[in-house]
């Protein structure tokens, strides 16, 4: 299991560059966590870069992520793996024990709600701060489709302030903001 296999199933699957994007955003997010938290890089990035490789197949709940899992677990991915996906999806109803379940979480919807605050930023993501990320939060008519009270719950389960971990998201994004369109 290696980010270059990793990288043909998310293509094989993914057609979208958004939703590829997005998930090399979160890619970033979990190796700048996985790093603080010494963690293994390689399969917490594997982790976030595979996340919603199923979406475009499998759009409606419950089909995704549990599909992309049933997937995962025929290509012999780590089971660890396959919880963290399965629980960054709350109707899936699988608990997320481990810490890296819980950073694919706290990141997922963040992720997307900062590339949302970014793309209307004439510098975009180069001089974006949490208290920017936070203030657009409350305005519940931009990128409605993001689900703020998962990003709240998110840093929650983590145990670190919000804005804390909005300015580490933006600062993991920032390393990979050519891939990620920016």
């Amino acid at each position: 299991m290696t980010r270059n296999d990793a990288l043909q199933l998310l293509h094989e699957y993914t057609k979208s560059d958004a939703l590829r994007r997005h998930m090399y955003a979160v890619e970033a997010a979990m190796r700048a966590y996985a790093t603080k938290y010494n963690q293994d890089e390689e399969k917490w990035g594997i982790a976030g870069l595979l996340h919603d490789f199923d979406y475009e197949m499998y759009p409606s709940a419950p089909d995704h992520p549990l599909k992309g899992s049933e997937i995962l677990r025929e290509k012999g991915y780590p089971e660890d793996i396959r919880l963290a996906i399965l629980g960054h999806a709350s109707y899936t109803n699988t608990q997320r024990e481990t810490l890296m379940a819980k950073v694919l979480y706290a990141c997922d919807e963040l992720c997307g709600f900062i590339t949302a605050c970014a793309l209307v930023r004439p510098n975009k993501l180069s001089d974006l701060m949490a208290s920017s990320v936070k203030k657009k939060m409350k305005d519940k008519s931009f990128a409605a489709n993001v689900n703020r009270e998962d990003i709240i719950k998110g840093s929650e389960e983590l145990g670190v302030p919000l804005e804390e971990h909005i300015q580490f998201v933006i600062e993991a994004m920032k390393r990979v903001s050519r891939e990620i369109g920016f």
